[in-house]
């Protein structure tokens, strides 16, 4: 658990799949509820949260909807989709939510024991900050959870946003006295410096709190893993392109974003530099324009067209600028959404950007499957998540579509124009492919880059190992070890 939201829960569970896993353990990740639009979608065709998908490929494990019984998509600042056990039951305000939230308790309890009679560890992973007193009540993701899995807790805090000693002290004042002695001890994320400087506050902390510091982790740049949501994208400040020489691409943040570590591929490419964006801004300096996918297609839309980015998009398009769609963006870049039933708030429908001949009818069932597909031939694997369907009138389809989920299909997706200056496709994952990198970079006119060998799990796994072995490196895995081993599975 953590002392507030962005600390690196998500990273540490992650790195105690592995460590735990690579120890011989049948180990699975474990989040009750998780609030995101940050997801993917399970082997049986359901979705369930990126993070614990990304725990579970640490522990060598297939992911299941039980390991995320529980996923808010938010549609707005007071409403979410629901998704329960990997299929949407529609959209809910907070204050609706909340009021139901005693019924999807016994599904979550349920999840997890469901997860204990398979596997030798479940690690936990909490949500925000633990000690959010006027939520308490009705928290069904952090201590409570703990009390019914009558599991140990490691608290998280991030010294580098400051006040970690008030991070620590303060989140166990605010708990009630059978909380709090569910706290076995802390991790401290986000070191920088020399770490022989922070002995006296390691002691500090303990001798004020009479619990252990497990470790002190280091910041670290050589490791990338998928971030959870998007909190680590939040309020990105206008760039120069090219600044440092290389080709730029600029990847629109849009208030609803979803999905956004479709582009983490593309950031790791030395050579070139990826901006998130948001204020309108010139985009003529940029090598390629891409628009994310997003969970309020329509809100979204909407905010293009009235911020200014809808004529900063058609400018660079007019100027031969290359810009591609991914899922929610490729819907925006048509001609309309529509939305006659209202699943996106209320019923209409919005002009596109007008950048492709397509058209977007938005409708129940949601599609979500895991798909393999090909483009100019060259094979990749991905997934499908959205609301509605998308009719061509135009231009040339972008990729074939051969299997979804366990099901064979021949059918053809996205749409491209200008010889593929302009594309967009429903494809999440398009990147996690090498030789798709290339043949994207070649679209979009930037040479000059060297792509990787390795590409989507293969490529992930290696992260896995670098950050298991950071955390071996500067956590007592044998002191939480032995922590673990004092709870026996019911």
């Amino acid at each position: 658990m953590g002392t507030g939201s962005d600390v690196g829960k998500s990273v540490i569970t992650t790195a105690l799949c592995r460590i735990f896993a690579d120890r011989g353990l049948r180990v699975a990740p474990y989040k009750s509820q998780n609030m995101s639009n940050n997801s993917g979608v399970t082997p049986e065709g359901l979705e369930m949260g990126r993070a614990q998908i990304v725990q579970a490929e640490a522990a060598g494990i297939a992911p299941h909807v039980d390991m995320n019984p529980i996923l808010l998509k938010p549609t707005s600042d007071v409403g979410s989709q629901v998704v329960l056990l990997g299929e949407a039951i529609g959209n809910q305000t907070a204050v609706d939510y909340h009021q139901k939230k005693a019924r999807l308790v016994q599904t979550a309890n349920e999840a997890l024991d469901r997860l204990r009679s398979k596997y030798d560890l479940v690690v936990m992973e909490g949500a925000g900050s633990c000690a959010e007193v006027n939520l308490m009540a009705h928290d069904i993701v952090n201590l409570p959870m703990a009390e019914y899995a009558d599991a140990p807790v490691i608290l998280v805090g991030d010294i580098h946003r400051g006040g970690i000693f008030a991070q620590l002290v303060g989140t166990l004042d605010c708990l009630p006295r059978h909380f709090r002695s569910r706290v076995a001890g802390f991790i401290i994320n986000r070191f920088r410096g020399d770490r022989r400087l922070f002995t006296d506050g390691v002691h500090w902390i303990e001798e004020r709190t009479g619990l252990p510091v497990f470790g002190v982790l280091p910041w670290y740049d050589h490791i990338r893993i998928d971030p959870e949501d998007s909190v680590v994208i939040e309020r990105p400040k206008a760039v120069a392109a090219k600044a440092d020489g290389n080709p730029a691409v600029a990847v629109i943040r849009f208030p609803h974003i979803s999905n956004f570590t479709d582009f983490d591929p593309l950031r790791g490419l030395p050579g070139m530099t990826v901006h998130f964006v948001e204020a309108p801004q010139d985009l003529a300096a940029f090598s390629a324009v891409i628009l994310p996918g997003s969970k309020n297609t329509r809100f979204d839309l909407k905010w293009l067209n009235t911020s200014g980015w809808n004529s900063r998009l058609a400018a660079f398009n007019t100027g031969g600028g290359h810009i591609t769609g991914i899922c929610g963006g490729y819907q925006m870049m048509g001609t309309r959404v529509h939305d006659p039933d209202g699943l996106e708030g209320k019923p209409g429908s919005t002009a596109g950007l007008g950048l492709l001949p397509v058209e977007t009818v938005l409708q129940a069932p949601k599609t979500t499957t895991l798909s393999r597909f090909s483009w100019d031939g060259i094979q990749g694997t991905g997934y499908e998540i959205h609301m509605g369907q998308t009719r061509s009138h135009g231009g040339k389809p972008l990729l074939v579509i051969h299997k979804r989920n366990s099901g064979a299909a021949s059918d053809a997706d996205g749409c491209a124009v200008d010889n593929g200056r302009i594309m967009g496709t429903y494809m999440h994952g398009l990147f996690d492919t090498p030789a798709l990198i290339t043949r994207w970079l070649h679209k979009m006119g930037i040479s000059g880059i060297d792509v990787p060998i390795t590409g989507g799990l293969e490529a992930k796994m290696l992260q896995y190992s670098l950050l298991a072995d950071h955390v071996r490196c500067h956590v007592d895995i044998d002191r939480i070890g032995a922590l673990v081993e004092r709870y026996d599975k019911p």
